[in-house]
């Protein structure tokens, strides 16, 4: 009886103690963070906010103490989400998740092969586009449509199938370009690689290779053995090793090209190790791109044919699949590369504004609701008809009328007609 009556009395103060206590703070502080949107991979991502009655406010390691007004402000690495934590006095937490958008730069771009940017007259022609403002991006060769890799590579696999060729200096060339202000987008001839396919089928490694149903390379029009296997796990790491290697040498953008499959009848193609179609996995490599290219610091694109956007099974390119995984696609609309009637258009080639601002406006509607960009691709050369300033300045003018200012220019030379190109 006297062990009842001491721990009622025990009860009893304790209660009469927490009743003249001030109760528990259980609410966690009001966190708002502002949208995130870096002006490049590189740079470091700005969050901004406000977290009332917070003491701390901080994303992993990085930390930041808020104002009186709960204001705060927070510099860290890029990264595609953010989770920003708020925390007070008594350890209650806000949670909050940014999903960053990186803002791409306009790119007004002319193409340079590498064996082009190591020739001292093709180099400066370029150089004199830049100078005079009508161009700010040179878009240059990391791999090209031989498999050559343009500069010395340090990617193993390069190395070791001969793929490596000391073309030019990209420290060097990257350096010249940015000290003039240009972006410098790195193109990658994915699976058109007859290097690493005649490499690789020599060499023990036939499932490297697309084959035929008998089980011999697939030849075509680009060679005997001119295919990679997109479906193969090791051909797609050496593509984004030399993607990885380029962003961080300081190539502000990666743009694949032959990112599809071999033309031709799927019937007379054979995949090994392929489930699905090529065109998903055409898809699932640049989705396995995607993280590495960018935390190496660069931008992610994919050079598509002009015919994917209504005919995407004829060379495995989707464009709603591949557009969700890419800054942006870069279609090849060549003016010459249509039929008559296309787009409703009578002679395309002749035609360059009509057939540039329809097909646009197609792989407009196709990419609708992906985030990526459209920048296309634009014909400065001459086939079946002459083209010259003013079908250059047609094709811009259409791609600016369909809301776009960014293009690429192409000219397997290296030869510009810079009268096309208004200075900006």
């Amino acid at each position: 009886m006297l062990a009842a009556v001491v721990v009622a009395l025990v009860a009893g103060f304790a209660l009469s103690r927490s009743a003249g206590m001030p109760a528990a703070d259980a609410l966690a502080p009001m966190l708002q963070v502002a949208p995130a949107e870096p002006g490049s991979y590189r740079a470091p991502v700005v969050l901004r906010g406000t977290a009332a009655d917070a003491q701390r406010v901080s994303v992993g390691e990085v930390s930041a103490t808020p104002g009186p007004d709960g204001a705060f402000e927070l510099s860290v690495p890029w990264a595609p989400a953010l989770e920003v934590v708020a925390v007070d006095a008594a350890g209650n937490e806000s949670r909050s998740t940014v999903v960053t958008a990186t803002a791409l730069p306009r790119m007004r771009a002319v193409h340079v092969t590498a064996h082009a940017w190591s020739h001292e007259g093709l180099r400066e022609a370029v150089l004199d586009l830049a100078r005079q403002g009508r161009i700010d991006t040179v878009q240059l060769d990391i791999k090209d449509e031989d498999g050559v890799v343009g500069y010395d590579s340090q990617v193993p696999l390069a190395r070791e199938s001969g793929a490596v060729a000391a073309i030019y200096d990209a420290p060097s060339a990257l350096k010249q370009l940015h000290d003039l202000g240009l972006q410098v987008v790195g193109r990658i001839v994915a699976f058109r690689d007859p290097t690493v396919a005649a490499w690789a089928w020599h060499n023990g490694r036939p499932d490297w290779v697309v084959q035929n149903p008998s089980g011999q390379p697939y030849s075509s029009h680009y060679g005997p053995i001119a295919f990679t296997n997109v479906a193969n796990d090791e051909v797609r790491r050496y593509n984004i090793d030399l993607a990885v290697e380029g962003a961080r040498l300081g190539f502000d953008g990666i743009m694949y090209d032959y990112v599809r499959r071999p033309d031709g009848s799927l019937s007379s193609m054979h995949f090994a190790g392929l489930t699905g179609t090529p065109t998903t996995a055409v898809a699932d490599f640049l989705a396995q791109s995607r993280y590495p290219v960018h935390s190496a610091g660069a931008h992610l694109s994919a050079a598509v044919y002009g015919i994917a956007a209504t005919r995407p099974d004829q060379i495995a390119q989707d464009i709603p699949l591949i557009a969700r995984s890419v800054d942006y696609v870069a279609p090849m609309i060549y003016p010459s590369h249509w039929n008559s009637g296309e787009y409703g258009v009578a002679d395309p080639n002749a035609q360059p504004y009509d057939i540039v601002l329809r097909s646009l406006r197609d792989f407009q509607t196709a990419t609708a609701g992906t985030g990526a960009a459209v920048i296309p691709w634009l014909q400065d050369f001459s086939l079946g008809v002459t083209y010259s300033d003013a079908e250059i300045a047609a094709q811009i003018a259409a791609t600016r009328d369909a809301g776009i200012d960014s293009f690429f220019l192409w000219n397997a030379a290296t030869r510009y007609h810079g009268g096309g190109i208004h200075p900006a």
